[in-house]
């Protein structure tokens, strides 16, 4: 089984996705990283110089070689969710996994900056979370509170892939 973890930007996708692989003994695939390896620069980079369109069309086909890596435990990016086509494979190869954070905990641990190319200003969080939190609670198999420890984190993860097999 593949776990997709899903979330805002500052939800701890990858933080709790090795905590997550560890617990289940599976490998960890973290899909901004293989982005950054397979284009040879970092997502900021890819933002500014090639633009969103480019990135996520390097996203999907990372997502698409992730799925491949059965079992494991997959850290997405925040927008993965936004394009159809990636919304079919998620759905087809495995279960997604909302984890949910409160917006003032986000704001704790997001500030706007310049290697996060969708939040760069005040609001943009705000905006982003409005926009993608209801594609999340619809389209994820598990909703999961985030908040806590990353370590809590992953226990609830286990717990509810546990009752939902």
């Amino acid at each position: 089984m593949i776990v997709y973890l899903v979330g805002m930007p500052g939800a701890g996708k990858s933080t709790v996705g090795r905590e997550l692989a560890g617990r289940l003994g599976v490998p960890f695939v973290d899909l901004d990283s293989e982005i950054e390896a397979e284009a040879g620069s970092a997502v900021a980079a890819i933002f500014r110089d090639e633009g969103e369109a480019a990135f996520r069309a390097l996203e999907a086909a990372a997502l698409v070689k992730a799925s491949m890596q059965d079992p494991a435990v997959v850290a997405c990016g925040g927008g993965v969710v936004l394009e159809p086509a990636n919304r079919i494979t998620l759905r087809n190869t495995g279960v997604a996994v909302y984890l949910d954070v409160p917006l003032d905990e986000l704001r704790h641990r997001v500030r706007p900056a310049t290697d996060r190319p969708l939040i760069r200003q005040e609001g943009d969080l705000e905006r982003l979370l409005a926009s993608r939190g209801p594609l999340y609670r619809e389209f994820a198999a598990h909703v999961v509170d985030a908040s806590g420890e990353p370590g809590a984190v992953a226990e609830a993860i286990v717990e509810e892939l546990r009752w939902s097999v």
